[in-house]
């Protein structure tokens, strides 16, 4: 690649997630399904197995994986430069945006209103995910076999079943299926996991004072280090772990200013983990939350970065290729047993079942930019609500 090239594809890394980490609502799911929408369908940087593949390594390592996900997409465009500008981007405007709302929480005591936001944003962003699962479907389910297994971790799923059993379970079945076929040995499919556990939901605010025990910056970094080093899993993971600490341990936070920190991170755009900007600054002001982000994010470039290179190995793995279509088309149904239970909350009246069809036809037939669609929502929620 030549240095224009370099300079070119750094700065469309940029723009791409500067936009996507200031409109990316809705949790992993949605951010996957936004980077789907922007990376494989508009820009096609990559192929759909290539997509999923990129997906399926973010989700074998901790960490923030929709973050992790456009830090690889930034690896595989411009190298380990790429990586940096891709990741830093996705990051940046939703780290201001909590640090915003994280000074007006600490000035006046409370986080502002946004019920009318999310009224019209949760349907939007259901539609893009639908979107983004019937596309990633037509390339998982390949076979019929896979098609049956897909059901059945459906079904699995939905009757409670845990999810580390669901994947390996259909993964190990289908190794079994495909040796017993002679068919074990052909090209891997990608592995695609979303975290189930992304629903948009509100907490109240109502915080008390910034916490407890005086301590220093390097205990805050330290410890946000830690979470984001080995933490797999969805936001309400993030939470009891963030809890047994912050709040229980140590006393450092309030139940009430650990409910509101998380609140804050689910109804901004970008990673979920910038919970974790918001209690560094209640914690410790400015410095807090800088170093609290840096904290919990820097394991996910090492991670990636590590990761990165292995990726092309693993898809020419044959002894991993079934193994790996069966967790790919179960995780598939994990993500559309979270659409459904998102949609649930989201899809409340005939106006938001309305909004979420129309942005479902605009995706799909029209294929209008899914940012968009988000933000229209955004000022249709406020508007009636006013």
């Amino acid at each position: 690649m030549t240095d224009n090239g370099l300079r070119t594809t750094l700065s469309d890394l940029a723009l791409l997630f500067l936009k996507l980490g200031a409109t990316a609502f809705g949790g992993p799911a949605a951010h996957v399904a936004m980077m789907e929408d922007e990376v494989v369908r508009r820009r096609r940087w990559l192929t759909h197995d290539e997509f999923l593949d990129l997906v399926g390594a973010t989700n074998l390592i901790p960490g923030p994986n929709s973050t992790e996900l456009a830090i690889h997409v930034g690896y595989r465009r411009a190298g380990s430069t790429g990586l940096l500008v891709a990741g830093t981007c996705f990051i940046v405007p939703a780290m201001a945006i909590v640090l915003a709302l994280a000074w007006a929480y600490v000035r006046y005591g409370r986080l502002p209103a946004a019920a009318g936001l999310l009224y019209g944003v949760k349907p939007v962003v259901i539609a893009v995910v639908v979107q983004a699962l019937t596309s990633l479907g037509r390339a998982a389910v390949k076979t019929r076999v896979l098609g049956v297994a897909a059901v059945a971790a459906l079904a699995a799923t939905a009757a409670g079943v845990h999810e580390l059993i669901v994947l390996f379970g259909v993964g190990l079945g289908s190794t079994l299926v495909g040796r017993a076929s002679g068919r074990g040995g052909g090209r891997p499919a990608p592995l695609c996991l979303v975290p189930p556990g992304s629903a948009l939901t509100v907490a109240g605010a109502g915080a008390g004072a910034a916490a407890g025990t005086a301590f220093g910056l390097g205990p805050l970094f330290l410890f946000f280090l830690k979470v984001g080093s080995v933490l797999f899993g969805s936001g309400y993971v993030l939470l009891a772990f963030l809890r047994a600490d912050l709040v229980t341990r140590w006393g450092w936070l309030t139940e009430g200013q650990l409910i509101d920190a998380v609140a804050v991170g689910q109804v901004t755009p970008g990673p979920l983990f910038t919970t974790a900007t918001f209690i560094g600054y209640v914690l410790r002001g400015l410095p807090g939350g800088l170093v609290a982000t840096l904290g919990i994010f820097l394991p996910a470039f090492v991670f990636v970065a590590a990761s990165g290179p292995l990726v092309p190995r693993l898809r020419r793995s044959r002894a991993a290729g079934a193994f790996l279509d069966g967790v790919n088309v179960a995780s598939l149904a994990l993500m559309a047993v979270v659409t459904w239970q998102l949609g649930r909350a989201a899809l409340v009246d005939f106006s938001t079942v309305a909004l979420a069809l129309i942005s479902a036809l605009l995706l799909m037939r029209f294929r209008v930019n899914s940012t968009w669609l988000v933000l229209g929502g955004a000022a249709l929620g406020v508007l009636t609500r006013l």
